[in-house]
């Protein structure tokens, strides 16, 4: 989010984290996981209660009598908070709805103890979707029913993975509105990454590496950018020697396919 749509979320997230604390986190992320899949589907309604030209408390008010009663009060004060705020794009609405719902999962893992289960399993499912394209057909299928969706990921991962995972990856699967998989995967990645204000690497090795070497690395980059860093190592038979890691749009590259790649854009150069 950009400009006024950056301000904007910082208020409502103000008012999410004053009401969030007397809610069940679980419940507040699917009411508002729905609350932004209804405003995905009803354009009219996402037009009316974005529109700058209405007054906030007409607006709040709608809000009100359209989910009391359906939702819990944490659901509703959110969004009341969100279209009472003002958002560059009408489509930034429902995304600050999602966002603070994967917030209030990844803050129900962090209570439960289980925060780095769910960011290390959410890495390791966009991986095996990569790499299953049977797999990724059969949850992107936009004609595909989306209980259909929800049980193959209850029967993949049911019991093998945190319920937060499951809630996460199953909102993705059956709303991805307007992107792939894999890219809401990153993407909610790096926002249970954020629970604890840690950065995520991506770190790709040609084998795995042991619990010391990753301790080092992180020690290193926590030096390096001031703040904890989370490692998500993939493992990568390509990579001929050496390791590269990934933070943002920045990559250190101590690779020989690295080095090589370096080598031959020197000599075109």
């Amino acid at each position: 989010m950009r400009g006024l749509s950056r301000s904007s979320l910082a208020e409502v997230e103000e008012r999410f984290n004053a009401v969030a604390g007397s809610a069940d986190l679980g419940t507040l992320s699917d009411e508002l996981f729905a609350i932004a899949d209804l405003l995905d589907r009803e354009h009219g309604l996402r037009r009316a209660l974005s529109d700058p030209a209405r007054a906030a408390e007409q607006k709040a008010r709608t809000v009100r009598a359209l989910l009391d009663g359906k939702v819990g009060e944490a659901a509703v004060a959110t969004t009341e908070a969100a279209v009472s705020a003002r958002w560059s794009r009408a489509g930034d609405l429902a995304d600050v709805l999602e966002r603070l719902g994967v917030v209030a999962a990844a803050a129900e893992a962090e209570g439960q103890g289980t925060l780095d289960e769910v960011e290390d399993e959410i890495f390791r499912f966009g991986r095996v979707v990569a790499a299953n394209p049977d797999l990724r057909r059969a949850l992107t299928d936009a004609a595909a029913p989306e209980e259909g969706k929800r049980q193959l990921l209850r029967d993949l991962l049911g019991g093998k993975v945190a319920p937060t995972s499951l809630r996460l990856i199953s909102q993705l699967a059956v709303h991805p509105r307007g992107r792939s998989l894999e890219t809401g995967l990153q993407e909610v990645g790096q926002l249970v990454a954020q629970q604890r204000q840690r950065l995520v690497a991506v770190v790709r090795s040609a084998v795995d590496l042991t619990q010391e070497q990753k301790l080092r690395l992180a020690a290193w980059l926590r030096s390096s950018y001031g703040r904890d860093v989370h490692l998500n190592v993939e493992v990568d038979p390509r990579v001929l020697g050496g390791f590269s890691v990934r933070i943002g749009d920045e990559i250190i590259d101590t690779t020989i396919v690295g080095r090589i790649e370096e080598v031959r854009r020197r000599l075109a150069g």
